[in-house]
């Protein structure tokens, strides 16, 4: 049995068809969107953009006529060379986009396509998360709790308002003006005095006939309407809300004094738009805290972080205590998740090394998750030619530092392509691919 579909285009058959392609080509795909990464700026990181992958990547097995081979005879319009039974000569395959020269071999040709934003983001992001979740189980959405949502006329008998109920019913009986029981007692009581009168009135018979009417009237009154009705009933009404399963804060610390060259500050910017964006994108409850530091430190906006400029001196202990002033103030140990990343060029005053050191040692490491510290370096280091770099002053003081494995790492980074390796490394999730150790 075959199954054509002849609809010119029902509603969603692109979509599913876009779907059932990015799945299939998911690997080429993720590593033509990292590639892409190297050339954006860092405004563009989370916009859509066209990306590049091998044709051959997606091809699919076809049955079509060979090539070569076999007998053909064909019948060509315009033919005033040859006659039937000539021979004539194979024209040389060319190449593709990729490829060679003309007649020197096959090609390579690429296929284009715009990638949304949300598949740009979903396919960067897709196998990173927060490391060293040991303190509290951070997750990316929520779970469902219960919160009072007012009242309903059902329920069960834990559930039951009573003060709700009396309410109910007191503002009942008093619409429907329902004799109260000091009203039965008065006329009983009237009725009981003048049936001991002696000798009795002229009169009392009748007096008597009409109270012991009203007596019924109010009693009858009583028993239809009811003290308590079960329209008075009301019962506590919960519903289901989404609760955070924990909290978390990431403190963006970044140097951008006078001896960060632009080359610097644009590798440390393009790591902490990454992170930022990995944060915003993976986590909804997680909160991000920038601060930038010359000889002075100051919590700013994101927009001043990335895009403002300024230089000074260098004291990188300003940020690590600016840090813990804004700790003690909006987050509580006890109650965050606290994660910390700090770029730097590595030159510091060697008086304030020892500073930074016990500062991130003894204040710092204690009450966080996780820190990184990432020391960026010029275009032309020495690194990047194969050779040891000199270690910085402030990278051989952090190496000192005695902290809990895996809780605190140190990378160096000295290119754009370098950025998001490392960045990946650093947030890789647990059980995908190989962890490095600490250089």
């Amino acid at each position: 049995m075959h199954v054509i579909d002849r609809r010119l285009n029902p509603g969603g058959k692109s979509l599913v068809n876009r779907q059932r392609f990015l799945r299939r080509a998911k690997a080429l795909v993720q590593r033509a969107v990292r590639d892409a990464l190297k050339d954006r700026s860092i405004r563009e990181f989370d916009q859509e953009g066209e990306i590049t992958i091998v044709r051959d990547g997606v091809h699919e097995p076809t049955l079509h006529q060979a090539g070569r081979g076999g007998d053909r005879d064909h019948v060509l319009p315009g033919n005033r060379e040859y006659v039937e039974g000539d021979t004539i000569p194979r024209p040389e395959q060319g190449g593709g986009a990729g490829g060679s020269a003309a007649g020197t071999g096959e090609g390579e040709d690429e296929f284009r396509f715009v990638l949304t934003r949300e598949e740009f983001l979903d396919l960067f992001l897709e196998d990173l998360e927060l490391p060293d979740l040991a303190k509290k189980r951070l997750t990316a959405g929520e779970v469902e709790g219960f919160r009072r949502a007012g009242y309903q006329t059902t329920g069960s008998p834990a559930s039951l308002s009573i003060s709700r109920t009396m309410r109910n019913a007191m503002s009942r009986r008093l619409a429907l003006k329902r004799p109260t029981s000091a009203e039965l007692s008065r006329i009983e009581e009237e009725i009981e005095r003048i049936e001991r009168r002696e000798p009795p009135d002229p009169g009392d018979a009748e007096l008597l006939a009409k109270m012991r009417e009203e007596r019924d009237r109010i009693a009858r009154r009583r028993l239809l309407i009811s003290y308590i009705d079960p329209i008075d009933l009301r019962y506590r009404r919960y519903e289901e809300t989404p609760k955070p399963v924990a909290q978390a804060v990431m403190f963006c610390l970044m140097d951008v004094s006078g001896s960060m060259t632009e080359h610097m500050k644009d590798l440390a910017k393009r790591f902490f738009a990454l992170l930022h964006l990995f944060l915003a994108r993976s986590y909804r409850h997680v909160e991000v805290v920038f601060i930038r530091h010359t000889d002075r430190a100051a919590e700013v906006d994101e927009n001043t972080f990335f895009y403002s400029r300024e230089t000074g001196g260098t004291l990188v202990s300003s940020a690590l205590d600016k840090m813990i002033e804004v700790v003690r103030a909006r987050y509580r140990p006890d109650d965050w998740n606290i994660y910390v990343a700090q770029a730097s060029d590595g030159d510091n005053m060697a008086q304030d090394n020892p500073k930074a050191v016990n500062l991130l040692q003894e204040a710092i490491l204690p009450i966080v998750q996780y820190a990184a510290y990432l020391e960026v370096g010029r275009e032309e280091d020495p690194m990047a030619e194969g050779t040891m770099a000199s270690e910085s002053d402030l990278w051989a003081a952090y190496q000192g530092v005695k902290a809990p494995k895996g809780r605190f790492v140190m990378r160096k980074v000295h290119h754009r392509r370098e950025i998001y390796p490392v960045f990946r490394e650093l947030f890789q999730r647990r059980g995908v691919g190989k962890q490095v150790p600490a250089r």
